[in-house]
């Protein structure tokens, strides 16, 4: 990718346990396409308030925060986007002149590819998690008009909490409860983590589902994608979040939103 900074080149970058190429690639790219005076770095740390220091204190534009930065972030910025206060989850940060909003465009994804997908409202369903995207994905569920909800977490204050400000109910583990939609809002399926080669769900419980979602984005085919596209079901994929949520981002640090076909080649550069 040919780049020219300069002193006026504005900085973004990300925030995260494990950083990845996806939103570097996605960024660059676009910045090169429309011919912005951008760059984009990812980065992790282990001294989260310095970091967002340093946000502020160089002028860095934006920065986009993954697991497990998401709710430890909110008391480093200045303000909270309403689709961050509502979920008490951030998963965007971006710096005006030294004030710093924080915003959720995890949820504006999400919503968006309910609706793209045509999941039934009526479908009952069953989210795996209790940590700030997990928040993101309970809240657009509830406010997507899905009912039928069950939280399933073994940490069970933060489970039931999350339970209850959506409506939902909560279990420590599935057991034999078989929901037609399985959502996963963990770890177990990213590449490099302990659990890389898991299925996020008994196979028993994704055998019967008929919806199958994960969030997990590296690799976009985890054994959950995996195992319910063999099985014709439906399957929305992490991967498609995290472009949505991206290009989000994107509009948020430039000002400019890129066409769909723009949008599509970013995609697809970035995978490769």
């Amino acid at each position: 990718m040919q780049m020219n900074p300069n002193k006026d080149t504005q900085l973004c970058m990300s925030l995260s346990g494990r950083p990845g190429n996806f939103g570097l690639r996605f960024h660059n790219h676009l910045y090169e396409q429309l011919g912005l005076n951008f760059y984009y770095k990812a980065f992790s740390s282990q001294d989260l308030p310095g970091a967002v220091a340093g946000i502020r204190a160089l002028g860095i534009r934006g920065c986009g925060v993954s697991m497990p930065f998401k709710e430890a972030c909110i008391a480093l910025v200045d303000e909270l986007d309403a689709s961050a206060a509502a979920i008490q989850s951030i998963n965007t940060i971006v710096n005006s002149t030294g004030h710093l909003k924080a915003y959720n465009t995890d949820y504006i994804a999400i919503a968006q590819l309910l609706d793209s997908h045509a999941v039934p409202k009526e479908i009952t369903f069953a989210l795996q998690g209790s940590g700030g995207m997990a928040k993101a994905v309970a809240s657009a569920l509830r406010d997507g008009g899905y009912r039928n909800g069950l939280i399933v977490a073994r940490n069970e204050v933060a489970g039931r909490a999350l339970a209850q400000s959506c409506g939902y109910e909560w279990q420590a583990q599935l057991g034999t409860l078989r929901p037609r939609m399985l959502v996963n809002v963990t770890p177990i399926g990213m590449s490099g983590g302990p659990e890389a080669d898991q299925l996020a769900f008994e196979a028993a419980a994704v055998d019967a589902a008929e919806t199958l979602f994960d969030v997990v984005a590296v690799p976009s085919e985890t054994p959950l994608i995996l195992r319910g596209r063999a099985q014709g079901k439906r399957v929305i994929t992490g991967l498609e979040v995290i472009a949505i949520q991206a290009l989000e981002q994107f509009v948020l640090y430039t000002g400019v939103r890129p066409s769909n076909e723009q949008f599509q080649k970013a995609v697809a550069f970035a995978r490769g």
